[in-house]
């Protein structure tokens, strides 16, 4: 969360929320762009579960929002906001559909009503898109490369930054299961609580000596997971390697199969930039490894946002709300 004051200015305020399958998001960005608030709360996930049920996020959801809200009213003035966003179904296209949306949607659209002011959708995928946009400083960017990796999703997108809203292809990705699957489920299997993309991280700065004999399953821009994922299971429960090694070789696979496909998309489309998004973005091994494979050899650009922005957020939502119409 920002540390903010009361915001004395005269700008407009753009308002976005996000509920996510495992935070609870809100941020405010002024007309200039900026952040002025910006406050998440992680769904709390019984320790050795590997996740939450749908009916269990959306009730914290509920209970959460009060509380973002009574602490953005103390900080900013709801006057001035001149529209509201939310992150409505987790991607863009036909049949997008998670319960935990219909929470944002449905405060956004209250709030929008009693205030008077437009209320704007947007998918989650939208978010961190304008999310990694806002945070690279490269909003004239146009046709371009997005990779999605986070919790649920591993996905290649071919984005038109059209007028209304972002048009997105799916071009490539995951065949079975998700890169943030695949160390969440490792991290549970070493013990750490669900999500474990963190504690893998940080677990994973303390291996020194990396053994990179490992299968990478990729063919053109698709990618396959559950094959390594029991790799690692056996490795940990024959005790092969130490718990620091398990997790930066999980970030290794991870590194190396993505950047591949990369490489090959740059082959096939005319577009040589792509913006690395989600939450597995925020990993330091994995930039690490992307620019050794693509930004050194010169073969294409790659953009990450800071690693605030990466994670689930409401701010590319707000951010959305200031300069597109969306659906």
């Amino acid at each position: 969360m920002l540390e903010i004051g009361m915001i004395k200015v005269n700008n407009n305020y753009y308002l976005g929320i996000d509920t996510s399958a495992y935070t609870t998001s809100l941020a405010v960005i002024d007309e200039n762009r900026n952040v002025v608030f910006d406050e998440r709360i992680l769904l709390e996930v019984e320790m050795g579960k590997k996740g939450l049920r749908q009916q269990e996020a959306v009730f914290q959801h509920i209970n959460n929002l009060p509380k973002i809200f009574d602490n953005l009213y103390k900080h900013i003035d709801v006057k001035k906001i001149k529209n509201i966003s939310a992150s409505t179904v987790p991607r863009n296209v036909e049949n997008s559909y998670m319960p935990v949306f219909k929470v944002s949607q449905g405060q956004a659209f209250i709030i929008a009503k009693t205030l008077n002011i437009p209320f704007k959708q947007f998918s989650h995928q939208d978010g961190h898109i304008g999310a990694g946009i806002l945070g690279c400083g490269i909003e004239d960017i146009e046709d371009f490369l997005a990779l999605h990796i986070s919790g649920g999703t591993t996905e290649l997108l071919y984005v038109k930054n059209d007028k209304n809203n972002y048009n997105i292809e799916i071009i490539g990705g995951s065949k079975d299961i998700s890169a943030g699957q695949l160390i969440d489920r490792v991290g549970v299997k070493l013990g750490m609580n669900f999500p474990c993309g963190r504690s893998m991280d940080i677990l994973s700065l303390k291996c020194d000596d990396l053994q990179k004999n490992m299968p990478i399953s990729v063919k053109d821009t698709w990618v396959n997971f559950s094959g390594v994922e029991t790799m690692f299971y056996k490795d940990i429960d024959n005790q092969k390697y130490d718990n620091e090694a398990i997790a930066k070789r999980v970030f290794y696979v991870i590194g190396e199969s993505l950047s591949r496909m990369v490489q090959f998309s740059f082959k096939k489309y005319k577009t040589k930039k792509i913006i690395v998004i989600g939450g597995v973005a925020s990993n330091s091994y994995l930039r690490s490894i992307f620019k050794k494979n693509i930004t050194d050899k010169k073969i294409g650009d790659v953009y990450f946002p800071p690693k605030e922005m990466c994670t689930d957020n409401a701010i590319g939502i707000a951010y959305l709300g200031n300069i597109k119409e969306g659906f």
